[in-house]
């Protein structure tokens, strides 16, 4: 029995060890990496000037034509992340404060995402390498309910998320390997052919959310222009009063959910296509940018 115990207490040490030099290797690579995605991109950077940054889940990232505010001598990003909720996108607004970026104009996409304060567990993953390195993440994540096993568990978040932050990603990242998520100044177009083409959102209701709250205040903080803006849906949605209910929470989000309206402006119901998108652009820098 004795010889079990030491057995099993040299087996325990040996997989402690290992993991604290894994989580080593793998959280060295992320932080050496800044070309596979935007938290990445963000992260390892250091002060940049913008006109335009661009905040929001994939109705950000696919609406909002990046290269058209360049056009006009703006200097913009999007960093709007697909399937991400406003948990991620004040994190990144956090993280851009903290490295000194200058931003004179914020468009936050605030209009589906109002409805929870969830993180997207997908997203949020990809901020998980930072965590011991970053007060501002640890932070962030600190109220979440898996918060002790995260920060405490020696390479515990790489295993638990391992198809975001797993091996796969971590060796892409140690060879520099690129992905298509920052080009086009990280608008992402979309094609004609047709998604779901139905939409079911009666059951949303937006909610007094904290990180919409926040991403507020960050701006006020740092003398930076807020622009909230609820982005187009095509007319076959059931529960277009959501974006009336929205307005009466918060007069201040401009409501441009209309302003395209036919179906082969639309990927999905959610989505526009890069046609759709360039419309939707091109009326909000002449509503916000031509003045």
């Amino acid at each position: 029995m004795k010889k079990f115990i030491v057995f099993a207490f040299k087996t325990l040490i040996v997989t402690v060890l290992i993991a604290v030099v894994l989580d080593f290797i793998y959280t060295a690579v992320y932080l050496n990496s800044s070309n596979r995605g935007k938290i990445d991109y963000i992260y390892n950077s250091k002060a940049r000037k913008y006109d335009v940054v661009i905040l929001g889940s994939s109705r950000a990232n696919n609406h909002f034509v990046a290269p058209m505010f360049e056009e006009k001598g703006l200097k913009t990003f999007n960093f709007g992340m697909s399937g991400s909720h406003l948990f991620e996108a004040s994190l990144l607004l956090k993280l851009m404060v903290e490295r000194k970026y200058v931003i004179k104009n914020l468009i936050l996409e605030t209009d589906l995402n109002l409805s929870n304060e969830h993180q997207a567990e997908g997203i949020a993953a990809k901020f998980l390498p930072y965590i011991h390195q970053s007060d501002i993440i640890k932070e962030h994540f600190s109220k979440e309910k898996n918060f002790n096993q995260l920060y405490y568990i020696p390479f515990y978040r790489y295993v638990a998320f391992d198809s975001k932050i797993g091996f796969r990603e971590m060796f892409f990242n140690s060879i520099h390997k690129k992905t298509v998520h920052l080009d086009h100044q990280g608008y992402y177009p979309l094609g004609n052919k047709k998604g779901n083409m139905k939409n079911d959102i009666r059951a949303l209701k937006p909610i007094p959310n904290k990180y919409y709250q926040e991403i507020k205040q960050i701006c006020a903080a740092n003398n930076i222009n807020f622009i909230a803006i609820m982005t187009p849906m095509c007319s076959n949605t059931k529960g277009l009063d959501y974006f009336d209910k929205v307005k009466k929470l918060y007069p201040e989000i401009h409501n441009y959910e209309n302003v395209v309206l036919e179906d082969r402006y639309f990927s999905s119901c959610g989505h526009m296509n890069d046609t759709g998108a360039r419309l939707f652009t091109a009326r909000i820098i002449k509503d916000f940018f031509n003045k």
